[in-house]
Order: C-alpha cells, then sequence, then structure tokens
C-alpha cells in the first residue's frame, strides 16, 4: 500500500504543509514518487509518522525526534516502549496535579485570601497557585464563580481550616455509609446526599438540578471518580446516586 500526500494528512489529522515540512528536513522523507512525481508514503512511513507525532506530544522538538528516531538499532518496538515509559512518568505527574485540582475544586478554593505557605500549609505540599489560574479559566464567566469569589475574599485562614476538617469527616461519612451496605437511595444516604449540597453552598448557591450535574460528573470525568475512588471503590457512583435520589426527593 501506498498513501498520497492528502491521505495521510486525512488519516492522521495533519497538515499537508507539516508533511512537507518534515519532507524538506529530512524528518519524514516519502519512500516512493509517482509517475507525475507527488511523494507516496509506504505502510513504513506511516510508522515512522506516528512515532514523530508521539514524540512531538510529549514535548521533543523535531532535532531531537529526528536524532531518537535515527539511532542506530532503534526499532518499532523500542520507539513504542519508549513511549510507553515516557508517557507512563507523564501520567503519575498529571495524576499529582489532577489530584491537587480536585482538592481545590473539592472546596471551590477560588481567590482565597491566603498567603502561599498557608496555602500549602492547608492544602499539602501539591498545591499550586497554577491550580487557581486553570480553575478560573474554565469557570469564571459563571455566577457561581463570582458568588465563590465574593464569599471566599472574607475567608479567613481559620475558615479554610474548618472548611476542610468538614469536608475530611464528611467524606470518611461517605464512604463508611457505601461500605457498610447502605442503599444509595436510603433516607441516611440521601441526608449525606443534602449535606454534601450544603457543603458546595458554602461557596455558591447550588440548585438540585446543578448538584445532579456535579454528581454526573463524579462518573463522566475520571479524575472525579478517582477522587472518590480513593476514599472508598464504588464511592463516586454510590454518591452520585444518592444526589440523584435525594434531588428527586425534593423535587
Amino acid at each position: 500500500m501506498s498513501y498520497s500526500v492528502g491521505q495521510v494528512a486525512r488519516l492522521t489529522g495533519i497538515t499537508v504543509r507539516t508533511l512537507h515540512h518534515y519532507d524538506r528536513i529530512g524528518l519524514l522523507e516519502a519512500a516512493d514518487r509517482s509517475g507525475a512525481g507527488y511523494r507516496r508514503y509506504s505502510d513504513a512511513d506511516l510508522d515512522r509518522l506516528q512515532h514523530i507525532l508521539f514524540y512531538r506530544e510529549l514535548g521533543f522538538s523535531l532535532e531531537d525526534v529526528a536524532t531518537v528516531l535515527d539511532q542506530p538499532g532503534a526499532n518499532s518496538s523500542e520507539h513504542l516502549r519508549r513511549q510507553h515509559e515516557l508517557l507512563q512518568k507523564r501520567i503519575a505527574r498529571l495524576t499529582v496535579m489532577v489530584k491537587a485540582v480536585e482538592k481545590e475544586m473539592e472546596a471551590h478554593q477560588m481567590g482565597i485570601a491566603l498567603t502561599p505557605e498557608e496555602k500549602f500549609e492547608i492544602f499539602g505540599p501539591n498545591y499550586s497557585e497554577d491550580y487557581e489560574a486553570e480553575a478560573q479559566q474554565r469557570w469564571g464567566d459563571t455566577e457561581a464563580w463570582q458568588q465563590s469569589q465574593s464569599r471566599t475574599s472574607k475567608f479567613t485562614k481559620a475558615d479554610w481550616q474548618r472548611v476542610k476538617t468538614e469536608t475530611d469527616d464528611l467524606n470518611r461519612r461517605l464512604a463508611a455509609s457505601m461500605s457498610s451496605g447502605m442503599a444509595s437511595d436510603s433516607l441516611e444516604a440521601m441526608d449525606l446526599a443534602q449535606e454534601h449540597l450544603r457543603a458546595i453552598e458554602v461557596f455558591y448557591d447550588c440548585s438540585y438540578a446543578m448538584h445532579r450535574g456535579i454528581g454526573d460528573m463524579y462518573l463522566a470525568d475520571e479524575r472525579f471518580t478517582q477522587t472518590y475512588e480513593e476514599l472508598a471503590p464504588g464511592l463516586a457512583r454510590w454518591l452520585r446516586d444518592a444526589i440523584h435520589a435525594n434531588a428527586d426527593r425534593h423535587e
């Protein structure tokens, strides 16, 4: 099989211009030419292109990609092994960052009036002020964000410590209730879901419809799922179901 420049562009999602550039710098030279002189890419060329795109995604420069791919004795299996290792390291770093973001989002720590030292003390060593910027970028145009900004601007260090203590206690009771076999639609579970809603309302007004959406997010977004799964396997779904049951009860 051989492929035209246009076909390769459609298969990979990169532009024809990029393919031409890779050819010019010797990073990906087409194996053959058509009778009219057009580039034709082989299956081996596509394999090389896949490795190029992987390494680029991992942050390698074009020069570094060329050096890695042209190492003597390096084959496709070796590149895949290396890429897998690099991706695992990136995942580990991102997981640490995600946990810190989730901790901050769980308490809706937006615009808090703490010093950097106090933030690290309360929220742990994985805290970064970059996470606040990320949260603002995602939700800065919402009413909930504005409310949270207004309310938390008045929080003291003691207020944040109290919020964290209460959140940890609620999470502990949620995990214990699920682990005991309590049904997610029981009165006790719905009361815990109501507590969960009230904890959110410390930061912004949360309707039952909004609370449903938050519960759904705990399953739809694996980052949130992991936060609850680390407390107790199955807790993310159990809490989501309890939130829905509580919303049904009140609506």
